[in-house]
């Protein structure tokens, strides 16, 4: 039986006694049979045991909803796995990594999960899973299920920003998430004296984020079952959070490689005294007898053995496949209205004036108006309408639960999206600027951009980046972030230049059922109007656009450079009489680049032009993608245009010569070839 009922500790205590033990010598032994066989050389990698912990990951988990609660398991709540789900075959194939492995060997060890059942696979970075489990929940709340959260960390891990920013977020959002510190005293070898200041009590610190917070003794394992239960009822029957700081113990090293030799004399052996599993031991002999408790402990056993049998001679890993489970399918267009607003009787409007922030603020009205999945969160997005005014109305027209104001939380704000996503909704993320994106960078390329790869989940999300300089806002406010976060597998990105292309790029981003950047250059917010219509073929927006046609050199940009550049090829056809295929990328990730090399193969010159910085920017992945397979068929040396090496300067006249401009762009193409 996986579950388990507070009432039932009283109501048959020698059965409730033989399931709780039966589940922590279960984990026991197969912790410990996992570590013999690491030492045999039959696993890779390394293991990190939960020798110890089983007096409080076994009751919590089976005290949860195993049929609408989320979890996020860390290293040590093996027992956690084993009760959520799946069999022992597919956990032993995940340590093996071979064909059974339920991550297809993609992931280390213990950090699988199973989303589809509302277990979150965790990363390394453990603090940053709170808030993923914040927004799982919060989809599960939103959809009218009664769940609870269970966000688990280390005493290490308390000390990261995002567990303090997860925990204010789940208290301003009233969720019901049971927040629990796992304090074996130390992190890795960092003892909890070197972590916090002499006195501290970690559970006290829910005072803070208002609020309860309390300690349990995961050792002493019937009173930490009552306590988690009582705590596990309120937290789903008030949807408030708690802290709970679980102190336990840590029989054997941080993991199988840690020789623990940084112990003080004696401690390990204290540890061992307080070892809760020969405590219910002894407690279910005296209530059922040593026969029956050694008959249980040899069914187990047995049945762990036999498991590790099977799972030994399964077959390696097959890599085919790798590449296409980066992203997950595409799945077919979502069933829009065909109008730019969302009334089905305006069919045949003409197309309308728009700026590009007004077509994204149409694009986000359509979403919130024909999708009810669909929620925007940000800072600032409410009644102020956010940073550029994009968001202004929503909140008034579709509420807060739509329009969700968030803190200055930018990584625990992610990773609520993040969950929000895997349970079945589709946020829409507004970062004041791209250059904030920074503070949420392992929730980005880490979290969401290897969901699928590593879970197979789906991860509907849109990030909106207001991006790029010409405005003088200085360094912090100014950067083209493209060529950090692309360099990390798993990410979309779409650019748009136009007003047009900026509403289909929303539509197209939102439809996804990857993780979308969605790049915004603030130039080009309010830079004039142009016509918008709705487009039945917004789907385009994947591919480039080719802005000119010619012949004496293929030029490819995006973003306010594409404007630029229709500027110099307008010049230099007028002047020169050279003209340009000139390709607006649009769509940065995946690159689809057929259409620029067959123009490439005709006109035997290259010309790249971006805002962001030359070195190790993304024109040098352009460049080596477009010319690396026809090098020796070109007429010229491929030619990179990009802004300095430099931070971002603020004074007009300084970014001016900082970014690159009509002019100059002119200079470098005529130096570069005669016309």
């Amino acid at each position: 039986m996986r579950d388990l009922r507070i009432a039932e500790l009283d109501q048959d205590p020698s059965g409730t006694l033989r399931r709780l033990y039966a589940w922590m010598y279960y984990t026991r032994t197969t912790d410990n049979h996992i570590l013999d066989l690491f030492r045999q050389g039959q696993l890779k990698g390394t293991v990190t045991g939960g020798q110890g912990n089983e007096g409080m990951i076994v009751p919590l988990a089976l005290l949860a909803n195993k049929q609408l609660d989320v979890v996020s398991f860390t290293h040590r709540d093996l027992g956690g796995h084993l009760i959520w789900g799946g069999h022992l075959c597919q956990h032993l194939n995940q340590y093996f990594a071979n064909a059974g492995s339920p991550t297809k060997a993609r992931e280390g060890n213990i950090h699988h999960g199973d989303p589809a059942n509302r277990s979150i696979p965790m990363i390394s970075h453990l603090g940053i899973m709170c808030s993923t489990v914040i927004g799982a929940t919060d989809s599960q709340r939103r959809l009218g299920r009664p769940a609870v959260g269970f966000a688990f960390f280390g005493d290490g891990a308390s000390s990261t920003g995002d567990v303090h920013e997860s925990m204010n977020l789940a208290s301003l959002l009233s969720l019901p998430i049971v927040f629990v510190v796992e304090n074996n005293g130390y992190a890795y070898s960092t003892p909890v004296s070197e972590q916090f200041a002499p006195g501290t009590e970690l559970w006290r610190r829910a005072a803070g984020y208002g609020m309860e917070g309390f300690s349990v003794d995961g050792t002493d394992v019937e009173a930490c079952t009552r306590a988690l239960g009582a705590a596990i009822d309120k937290v789903r029957a008030t949807s408030r959070p708690v802290l709970i700081e679980a102190h336990i113990l840590r029989l054997r090293g941080h993991a199988a490689y840690d020789t623990g030799d940084y112990h003080k004399p004696g401690e390990l052996e204290g540890f061992a005294a307080r070892d809760p599993l020969p405590k219910m031991r002894a407690r279910l002999v005296a209530a059922a007898g040593a026969s029956s408790v050694d008959q249980l402990e040899a069914e187990l056993t047995g049945y762990i053995d036999r498991c590790i049998q099977l799972a030994l001679p399964t077959p390696r890993p097959d890599p085919a496949g790798m590449a296409a489970d980066v992203f997950a399918p595409a799945g077919p267009p979502l069933p829009w209205v065909p109008s730019l607003a969302s009334d089905a009787t305006r069919r045949q409007e003409p197309p309308e004036t728009l700026t590009l922030a007004q077509a994204l603020t149409r694009g986000l009205r359509k979403i919130l108006s024909e999708r009810p999945e669909s929620l925007l969160l940000g800072q600032d997005i409410g009644t102020y309408g956010g940073a550029f005014r994009v968001t202004e109305g929503l909140i008034r027209d579709f509420g807060r639960a739509r329009v969700l104001n968030t803190p200055l939380a930018e990584s625990a704000c992610t990773g609520y999206a993040i969950g929000l996503a895997l349970g079945g909704h589709r946020p829409i993320e507004e970062f004041q600027f791209a250059d904030f994106a920074t503070e949420a960078t392992t929730q980005i390329t880490l979290n969401a951009a290897t969901m699928h790869f590593r879970s197979g989940a789906a991860c509907p999300l849109v990030l909106r980046l207001p991006c790029g300089g010409g405005i003088g806002l200085g360094s912090f406010h100014s950067q083209e972030l493209e060529s950090l976060f692309l360099s990390m597998p798993g990410l979309k990105a779409l650019y748009p230049s136009t007003p047009q292309d900026a509403f289909n790029a929303l539509l197209a981003a939102y439809e996804d059922d990857n993780p979308v950047l969605l790049f915004e250059h603030k130039g080009l917010y309010r830079r004039g109007k142009q016509a918008v219509a709705w487009d039945p073929n917004y789907r385009d927006i994947w591919q480039p656009r080719r802005v000119r046609q010619g012949d004496f050199a293929t030029l490819v940009t995006y973003g306010e450079m594409t404007h630029l550049a229709t500027e110099v090829c307008d010049y230099l056809s007028s002047e020169y009489e050279a003209t340009f295929d000139l390709f607006d990328l649009r769509a940065l990730a995946p690159l689809r680049l057929d259409a620029i090399k067959a123009s490439l193969a005709r006109t035997r010159r290259l010309i790249v032009l971006h805002e962001g910085r030359r070195t190790h920017g993304f024109g040098a992945e352009l460049v080596a993608e477009l010319a690396e397979t026809d090098f020796a068929s070109l007429r010229a040396a491929p030619l990179r245009i990009a802004s300095l090496d430099l931070p971002v300067p603020f004074a007009p006249e300084l970014e001016a010569v900082f970014r690159p401009n009509r002019d100059r762009i002119i200079e470098q193409l005529v130096a570069w070839a005669p016309f």
